[in-house]
């Protein structure tokens, strides 16, 4: 049974490169990070994050090393390139773009409920 990851479409891609450009990182930490900076809610599946990284280096996003882990362990650590960088600030510019006008449609949005509700009430 294949594992499902929840995270909307696309985002795992910009998630990973915003992990590699604090420095070179190995798959397995790269879950770590997001499941500790999200509290527990981002938790991507081996069968979503290996794939999206080897699509990520063969896109030149990101490159990667075998080096040894802490534990001793040999692992492929995967840093972000000079294109990945410019993509990571394409991509997170839009997300930006796209969460401020979401942010914008509810504050409207709670801003009509009340203006209705107090015209309801005051009449």
């Amino acid at each position: 049974m294949q594992e499902k990851s929840d995270l909307p479409q696309g985002t795992l891609d910009l998630l990973i490169l915003k992990v590699a450009a604090l420095g070179p990182v190995h798959g397995y930490a790269i879950a770590q990070r997001l499941e500790q900076v999200s509290r527990g809610v981002v938790q991507v599946p081996q069968g979503s994050l290996y794939p999206a990284l080897h699509r990520l280096e063969n896109r030149g996003l990101l490159a990667a090393d075998w080096k040894d882990t802490e534990t001793g362990r040999e692992a492929k650590f995967y840093r972000l390139t000079r294109k990945g960088r410019a993509q990571l600030e394409t991509e997170a510019a839009s997300w930006e773009r796209l969460t401020d006008a979401c942010g914008a449609e509810k504050r409207w949005k709670n801003n009509s409920k009340r203006n209705c509700a107090s015209i309801l009430t005051n009449t």
